[in-house]
């Protein structure tokens, strides 16, 4: 019997680039019994599969080896792991990515990172990234190089000493950084491309340039940590908006207490300007709530009794007590931050072939530095120094780093800022698909409708419309049906009164009667109202006509005469219809699937000019989601994430709508966390904005690459223009990917 696979998460300190990244997934896959390795840099977080038991301490040995700080999360059975907070990921802003403090051996590392309560980071939480070791040790390397320069000035016969005692001070982490990774299986890394470059330059007489080089490398890598610093800080915004602590009612009094140990079933309080600090629901008071930190939306919510709220969201003007309904591990804050980290993870089709694509492109780089260090010596007599020089700004001008990040950087940020905006896609594969729907296929029933019958209309005969409304009301009292909590909800919507019903009763199949006032009061169908009273034609002629528009019509019998008619429908949302108009003008086919009967479906289609198949089962809506792929079609399904499975797994991509802790994130692709028809051509086109970025981004890295090779070669640049066009396309490359947090849709 195979052996189910286990995950165990480990958050990581100190990554900031694909580099880091690389370097840590070849290492840990060398291990016993580890199965894959999925490394995200903007979670700072690693999964590691595994069929038995996992050996941890060789793990963190492994990593720690490399300089990077790391510790164990939580591990889990299920095929998930998770973290211990939704806050963990906050630890890290970086470890000395080109240098390496650890001067206790790597077991030694091992157990204290197992030990400890926060990562081996090189930046303190909270800390800035300007008192970190990284920019400690950019700092010492830019000063021995400005004191190398005076002393050389004042006692020349010192200057190639004191420019190599400058170059050490860099370059030596950087070798040892560049022999651990080589030990652990990435030979070819950045920091062995320097530090070849490095001591080729010492060895033919440039050590002054050498030494500037590491110094640029150093300032490079600093930069690119900032970067990744910003973009960590997209999600842990996210996290930051749950308040620390709560006020709970416990023993009859409020006592405040870590909002990461409320319960399931804690009642807390939320004063006007509190942040709510756990998804529940209101069991008292009323007042507007501002979403807009977690949904976008600018205008404040009115809610009271029975209504859910989100983490984070903020009690605007009344005092709220609100029953827990979710864990602080599993509120909607938390998992959003937990999926993003997840799907950061998964790599996209572009991002695998970069990576294959640099495994190949490193060696040829050094070969073709090796060639033209060699060839001109060797088969026309050129300069001996001259040309190893050229090979040795080959090395530099061909290190990876702009390449391998251009992708990840855009996925990254595209992901981050989809999730702050409740787009959530489960990777960068998702992401990518995105950009090739051409068709979408929706789900009525809470997808394209709010999921839950309003009235529409109120027809009164000899009454006025607020009487017939209470009259109805009154019947309805205590009811769950959702017709009978549609006219309640108007009658409170209006508030208008709803006096008490006598005698109150159920009749099977055909309404509800009871005394209202001392009035005999019947509401139901058209036929069993037809059974007590006497209907007009016209009155026959007003049902049929609301029935032919997808309504239900609840007769109003009054004293043995027809009083009034209410229609309900579950009506559109409010932007389904500039949804599906957007899509078409992106040049997408919309299909609504549902199975209601043909006369609602048709009449809520052509209020959203969308085309309908109707009175379908879950195996019909699998089919026509196969039947348009055949066409040739990209599909995508919209659905609850449960009843639509089948059609959900045959689309492209699965998308579930819905909002707050009922996201169906497991059974789909994607999910749209605030229930926008409108945010699927909003996913449509983040998708092809991140891979207009990753072109922009591929771009950019091979195209200062191909120019400086050129001037290279020719004798115009050297090793100080080598090291600034890769560190700048490093540079530039992340900085534009970065510009995808600030995408508004």
């Amino acid at each position: 019997m195979t052996t189910p696979l286990r995950q165990t998460r480990f958050k990581i300190g100190g990554m900031d680039c694909a580099s880091c990244a690389a370097k840590i997934d070849t290492a840990v896959r060398r291990l016993d019994g580890v199965d894959d390795v999925s490394v995200s840099v903007t979670g700072a977080s690693m999964t590691v599969s595994h069929g038995g038991s996992l050996n941890d301490g060789k793990v963190l040995q492994q990593v720690a080896r490399l300089g990077y700080g790391i510790v164990k999360a939580e591990a889990k059975t299920d095929g998930r792991a998770s973290v211990a907070s939704a806050h963990d990921h906050a630890d890290q802003k970086g470890h000395d990515h080109a240098g390496d403090d650890h001067e206790h051996g790597g077991e030694q590392v091992a157990n204290e990172a197992v030990g400890s309560s926060h990562l081996h980071s090189d930046v303190e939480p909270g800390q800035a990234w300007w008192r970190s070791r990284r920019a400690a040790l950019t700092l010492a390397c830019a000063a021995a190089l400005v004191a190398a320069y005076g002393i050389g000035h004042l006692f020349p016969v010192a200057e190639r000493w004191v420019f190599l005692g400058a170059l050490l001070v860099g370059l030596a982490p950087i070798a040892r950084r560049a022999l651990m990774a080589a030990l652990a299986g990435t030979p070819f890394s950045i920091e062995m491309l320097m530090t070849i470059a490095a001591t080729g330059a010492v060895m033919i007489g440039a050590t002054e340039e050498a030494a500037a080089v590491v110094v640029l490398f150093l300032i490079g890598e600093l930069l690119e940590g900032v970067a990744a610093g910003r973009a960590r800080a997209s999600i842990q915004g996210l996290a930051d908006l749950v308040p620390k602590t709560a006020l709970v009612e416990r023993a009859g009094g409020t006592s405040e207490v870590p909002a990461e140990d409320l319960a399931v079933g804690d009642v807390i309080v939320a004063r006007p300007g509190d942040r709510i600090p756990a998804d529940g629901e209101i069991v008292e008071g009323s007042g507007d709530i501002d979403e807009a930190p977690v949904t976008g939306e600018s205008t404040p919510k009115r809610k009271g009794v029975a209504d859910a709220v989100f983490a984070g969201t903020i009690s605007i003007d009344g005092v709220l007590k609100v029953r827990v309904t979710a864990a602080a591990s599993d509120n909607t804050i938390a998992r959003i931050v937990r999926l993003v980290e997840e799907a950061q993870e998964a790599k996209a089709p572009t991002e695998r072939f970069i990576d294959r694509f640099s495994r190949i492109y490193t060696p040829a780089v050094l070969a073709v530095g090796a060639l033209v260090a060699l060839l001109p010596p060797l088969l026309a007599g050129g300069d001996w120094n001259e040309w190893i020089y050229k090979g040795l700004a080959i090395l530099l001008i061909g290190c990876p780093c702009a390449l391998v990040i251009s992708t990840p950087a855009a996925i990254a940020a595209g992901l981050a800022t989809g999730a702050r905006r409740g787009l959530l896609m489960k990777g960068g594969a998702v992401l990518e698909g995105f950009r090739r729907i051409t068709a979408v296929a929706f789900d009525k029933t809470g997808t394209l409708t709010a999921g839950k019958p309003v009235v529409t209309d109120i027809v009164t005969y000899g009454r006025d419309e607020r009487t017939v409304l209470a009259l109805a009301a009154a019947l309805e009292q205590g009811s769950s049906h959702p017709l009978a909590m549609a006219i309640l909800e108007r009658a409170k919507a209006d508030k208008g009164p709803v006096p008490p019903a006598l005698a109150a009763k159920a009749i099977s199949g055909k309404g509800v009667e009871g005394s209202v006032g001392g009035v005999a009061v019947f509401l139901g169908s058209g036929q069993a109202a037809g059974e007590r009273a006497d209907m007009t034609e016209a009155q026959r002629l007003a049902v049929d006509s609301l029935n032919g528009q997808g309504k239900t019509v609840s007769v109003l019998v009054a004293d043995g005469m027809v009083a009034g008619l209410i229609a309900m429908r579950d009506e559109p949302r409010q932007d389904a219809a500039a949804g599906i108009a957007a899509l078409k003008a992106e040049g997408i086919r919309a299909v609504m699937l549902t199975g209601d009967n043909r006369r609602t479906a048709e009449a809520i289609a052509a209020s959203l000019g969308i085309e309908a198949r109707a009175e379908l089962l879950p195996q019909d809506k699998q089919r026509i989601v196969g039947e348009l792929q055949r066409e040739g079609f990209k599909v995508a399904k919209v659905g609850d994430g449960i009843n639509d499975a089948p059609a959900l797994a045959a689309a492209d991509i699965g998308i579930a709508m819905g909002g707050g802790t009922d996201v169906a994130l497991e059974t789909a692709d994607a999910a749209i966390l605030h229930g926008r028809v409108m945010d699927v051509v909003r996913m449509v086109k983040l998708s092809r904005a991140v891979m207009a970025n990753i072109g922009q981004n591929i771009s950019v890295a091979l195209g200062l690459k191909a120019v400086f090779l050129v001037t290279t070669i020719l004798g115009i640049t050297g090793l100080w223009p080598a090291i600034l066009a890769d560190t700048g396309a490093t540079v530039l490359v992340t900085a534009n990917a970065m510009r995808l947090l600030r995408w508004r849709g």
